[in-house]
């Protein structure tokens, strides 16, 4: 298994091993939610009954059911693999890096702490700068949004930014020369029901 998975994540351009790989996947599972929750336990009686009105099933997941974990759990181990640290971007950018630590306290950049050093999303930059337009669809995010969210939000294509009549992803629309208002303006309304 581990030739196996060690060729899927060459092909996806992953600099991990399978191991490390795996030992990212567990982690991720043990911060999500527990595998085997009662939907119903998040919601108050009255609650309850009006999701039961419009149809929403709150029974608990049975053995048969697929996890709904597992595409979340993949999804936040390559977030975390394919993150750079602060000394990378700043190679990448041919700056110090107290320079990249200024532009994330001043929300120039968005990362994380992870065993003691920061982490950061490689969406957010080219091979050798910061994606065209990103400070101003940075500064449109609602900032409760989780680091997933923002980067599947910015890689997965959206009807309202079509290039040649074809959706496309934010960050290929900002790397095309698209105007980032657009952009900001689709990340200002992340988490707001519709």
């Amino acid at each position: 298994m581990n030739l196996a998975l060690e060729t899927v994540l060459a092909k996806a351009g992953l600099r991990v091993t399978a191991t490390e790989f795996l030992s990212l996947v567990e982690d991720a599972a043990r911060r999500l939610a527990p595998p085997h929750p009662e939907p119903a336990a998040y919601f108050t009686p009255d609650q309850r009954e009006a999701l039961a009105e419009v149809g929403l099933d709150l029974a608990p997941r049975r053995e048969t059911d697929a996890d709904p974990r597992a595409r979340a759990v993949a999804a936040q181990a390559v977030l975390r693999d394919s993150a750079l640290t602060v000394g990378e971007v700043a190679r990448r950018l041919s700056v110090d890096p107290s320079r990249i630590r200024h532009r994330i306290a001043a929300g120039r950049l968005v990362g994380w702490k992870e065993r003691g050093g920061w982490r950061l999303p490689s969406w957010q930059f080219t091979d050798d700068a910061v994606l065209p337009g990103l400070e101003l669809v940075l500064a449109a995010l609602p900032g409760d949004q989780p680091h997933l969210v923002v980067a599947a939000f910015m890689t997965n294509p959206q009807e309202d930014l079509p290039i040649a009549g074809t959706p496309t992803s934010p960050r290929d629309w900002l790397l095309a020369g698209g105007d980032p208002r657009r952009v900001a303006a689709l990340a200002s309304m992340i988490g707001t029901p519709v």
